[in-house]
């Protein structure tokens, strides 16, 4: 009789351990569903923008590429002396020489100020006058006097020489005394671009295209449907962004969903004001929320599972030390199940530190004082999936694992999390009176220099990586936004941010 109470009470407790896990199983489900969610979409934002930034770079380069051609001599000394046929034949000589190392080129040519041809990488050109409208022309001049010493760049378009998309911008050649001699002209075909986007693959992501839209216009600059390049867009949503852009409001990078033909679609936004475009990445619901349903999968059979384990708690009672045997087993390998989920949910597998999800749970509640406050440290590594692309993913996994080594070896006592694709953050409470903010830059600054000194790679021999980094101080109550300030100070501009420790004190709010 006693023994049959026992088993009872055995089998009651089994019974609600088994509940608890199937209420902790749901909850586990949930966080992680949302949490993946999110990062999925911190992806495709952080993807978007790294994209964003090539395409500028590239207009960029274009234009470095017309304003050396006219400081070129050749140049300016034909323009002070158009009806020299002996500077025309140098500055002929010279563009077509110029023209050989540019890749994708339309055309690279100087005319007078009235548009007058003087050369040309087509010599057949040289002679003609390419604006013989008074009104196109003076509208051309205005522009190229309004950038000044810049190039005026007309942006992407379709050009009415050669029917293709090209990188179109003018520059003004000025004499001595201030006034325009002549101008400079440049078209890049965008195809080189086009295809530098499209090679760049993203890691569970292969239904993606890219469309770019002009916010002045709202016509596509680049559609995964040629049919619709230079066309305005259709899309509500896309009109509204533009709208708001184009009033300097609304943010400058974002997402949104739309449905094509009863397909869900996510677009992730990121604006380039400097030329007044908006580029998106797209891709199916499906396939961006695969990893959450498949997860939700998993935890449904996990559920299941338990559910069947509470139907063989008949046999528990039967088969006495057997069956408690069995369930004990079973509750260790419960037990270890939720380790591997717990470990998958906080912890980067590749450079075994903790993720994003884990810095969020970790200062949730977390707080700092004057005494000791907190320091937070990021180090992100610059053009990453140009790494990736040049010297390919191992060697790009290697850098990861590398740059946590290092970090490790001067942030002794501090937690180190990867935060994003390509980025780190350490975090690291001190004693004010024993550690200042100069000392914390100093290490920043001893980090720095381990990591962009030349790293012997195990397959492309000394590699220099470059990095950019940035330190916060916080007093007082923490949560994420701590993340998106560093961001912040990284994005801002980062051409000049490479060698320095930009430095912020949050305060106590």
């Amino acid at each position: 009789m006693n023994d049959s109470k026992k088993i009872s009470t055995v089998s009651i407790v089994l019974i609600i351990e088994l509940i608890i896990m199937i209420m902790l199983s749901l909850v586990v489900t949930k966080t992680i569903s949302s949490t993946t969610r999110k990062s999925s979409m911190d992806n495709m934002q952080t993807i978007t923008k790294e994209r964003a930034h090539i395409i500028q770079t590239y207009v960029e380069n274009s234009e470095n590429i017309l304003l050396y051609y006219s400081k070129a001599e050749q140049i300016t000394n034909l323009l002070n002396d158009p009806t020299d046929r002996d500077l025309q034949a140098k500055a002929q000589a010279y563009t077509e020489s110029y023209s050989k190392d540019i890749s994708n080129l339309e055309g690279l040519y100087v005319s007078e100020w009235n548009t007058h041809v003087l050369a040309h990488t087509d010599a057949d050109v040289v002679g003609l006058v390419t604006r013989k409208d008074a009104e196109p022309l003076k509208q051309l001049q205005d522009a190229m006097l309004e950038a000044g010493s810049g190039v005026y760049n007309t942006g992407i378009i379709m050009s009415p020489a050669s029917g293709n998309q090209i990188v179109s911008m003018y520059k003004a050649v000025y004499n001595e005394a201030g006034e325009p001699i002549g101008l400079v002209g440049l078209g890049i075909y965008t195809d080189k671009l086009v295809n530098t986007l499209n090679d760049l693959s993203i890691n569970g992501i292969e239904d993606d295209f890219y469309t770019m839209v002009n916010v002045n216009d709202t016509k596509y600059i680049f559609n995964n449907k040629p049919e619709l390049i230079g066309q305005a867009t259709e899309n509500a949503t896309i009109r509204q962004i533009c709208k708001m852009l184009s009033n300097g409001k609304g943010s400058q990078e974002g997402s949104f969903d739309y449905k094509v033909n009863g397909k869900s679609y996510i677009s992730t936004y990121a604006y380039m004001p400097k030329y007044n475009w908006l580029l998106m990445l797209d891709d199916t619901k499906k396939e961006i929320y695969s990893l959450t349903n498949l997860m939700r999968l998993y935890m449904a059979i996990f559920g299941i599972a338990i559910l069947g384990l509470i139907i063989l708690f008949s046999f528990i009672n039967k088969k006495q030390e057997k069956m408690n045997q069995k369930l004990a087993s079973t509750i260790v390998k419960s037990n270890k199940t939720k380790e591997s989920l717990y470990a998958a949910m906080f912890r980067d597998v590749l450079t075994d530190v903790r993720n994003r999800v884990a810095f969020s749970i970790d200062f949730d509640e977390a707080k700092s004082t004057e005494e000791f406050p907190y320091y937070f440290i990021m180090f992100n590594i610059s053009n990453f999936s140009d790494i990736n692309s040049r010297y390919g993913n191992d060697t790009g996994d290697w850098l990861l694992v590398r740059t946590v080594d290092i970090l490790r070896q001067v942030f002794k006592n501090s937690r180190i999390y990867r935060t994003g694709a390509d980025e780190f953050v350490v975090t690291t409470q001190v004693n004010s009176a024993e550690k200042q903010t100069a000392a914390v830059i100093e290490d920043a600054q001893d980090a720095y220099e381990r990591l962009t000194s030349p790293q012997q790679t195990p397959s492309m021999g000394k590699v220099n990586f470059g990095y950019r980094a940035a330190v916060a101080k916080k007093i007082g109550p923490i949560n994420t936004s701590v993340i998106t300030v560093l961001k912040a100070m990284l994005n801002k501009d980062p051409e000049s941010q490479f060698g320095r420790i930009n430095f912020t004190d949050l305060g106590s709010g």
